[in-house]
């Protein structure tokens, strides 16, 4: 018996190191804004079971109004984070070394949507309207736009009044301003559904115009790259990760459904997440998510022109690395 006993408590001990050797590695991933098709590919990389196949266990946490993803990650209540590049320079400038390690979106859907029947034909019919701003960092390209212009920010005759814009459209469809911020994928379907035809609106996209900046991409800590363990981590997440965005590219009805999913709170619908899931593949990197430095440089020069009050006062060094990408095999 006790010889049976000694090779049970071997066989026992052999199981738990060889689990604790195979244990998956955690990752949390902070969003930017709730659950929507918007973060689609990171969803379906979990459902798919990429990331358990990288030997990841990654907990996805949402965003919202009240969530900055850089104060997240620097109370260390995530491991990386979806952010756009206004922001995230802006906190590198003021101490917080975040970085750059991969570029989701090679395109920007920030755009500004004006109602047709108050005259605005052209961008320069802007002055002397009201137009709705988003803040935290939305407000920069809006800047380099009017600045682009020479249209002023201030609210000074002449140029154009700067109202902040919570995060709806209600103050074009109640009239309180003439313009309002949308995104492709989302408040411009929002306008939409409210009642409004596409001939009804006029619509300034920032990409034609060259004041985009790059939206959504992952930023980590500068610091936590140095450690070889950390950074094989997100060496997989992101393998994974871009996986699970091709999948997605290719199969948007069931990431549509994946998204539903994990909607905790049953506000979104398939109708809307179909649509926003049709615009956001037009956004995507079409490689494997590899920052071009061209259009890093091309969101610095936006923000470093951005009118009276820039994101940064300089041009950031070391915001950006390709050192994930180096280290895949």
């Amino acid at each position: 018996m006790r010889k049976s006993s000694a090779i049970t408590a071997c066989i026992m001990v052999g199981a738990f190191v060889a689990g604790a050797a195979h244990a998956a590695d955690n990752v949390t991933l902070q969003l930017k804004w709730v659950a929507q098709a918007q973060f689609a590919g990171y969803y379906v990389a979990r459902a798919k079971g990429y990331y358990r196949d990288a030997n990841l266990d990654v907990t996805i946490n949402p965003g919202g109004p009240d969530i900055a993803p850089a104060q997240v990650i620097a109370g260390a209540g995530a491991d990386v984070i979806v952010e756009s590049m206004p922001p995230a320079l802006a906190a590198r400038e003021k101490g917080l070394p975040v970085v750059n390690i991969s570029q989701t979106f090679k395109k920007s859907g920030l755009e500004i949507t004006c109602r047709a029947d108050t005259g605005v034909k052209k961008p320069a019919d802007l002055k002397g309207k009201t137009v709705g701003v988003w803040f935290l960092g939305n407000e920069y390209p809006f800047r380099s736009f009017m600045s682009k212009l020479k249209l002023k920010t201030d609210g000074s005759p002449g140029g154009v009044r700067m109202l902040k814009q919570g995060f709806n459209v209600d103050p074009l469809i109640q009239k309180q301003a003439d313009c309002i911020s949308t995104m492709t994928y989302n408040e411009y379907w929002r306008v939409i559904d409210a009642g409004y035809k596409p001939s009804q609106l006029v619509v300034f996209k920032y990409a034609d115009y060259d004041v985009d900046t790059l939206d959504d991409g992952l930023y980590v800590l500068e610091s936590r790259l140095a450690d070889p363990a950390f950074l094989a981590r997100m060496v997989k997440f992101v393998k994974a990760s871009v996986e699970g965005w091709d999948y997605a590219r290719k199969n948007m009805d069931e990431a549509t459904k994946i998204v539903l999913a994990a909607d905790v709170t049953g506000i979104q619908t398939e109708k809307h997440q179909r649509r926003m899931m049709g615009e956001i593949v037009k956004l995507l990197d079409p490689g494997d998510g590899r920052l071009d430095p061209a259009d890093y440089e091309r969101t610095v020069s936006v923000l470093l022109t951005g009118g009276a009050d820039p994101v940064i006062t300089k041009p950031p060094v070391g915001a950006w690395t390709h050192k994930v990408y180096d280290a895949m095999k």
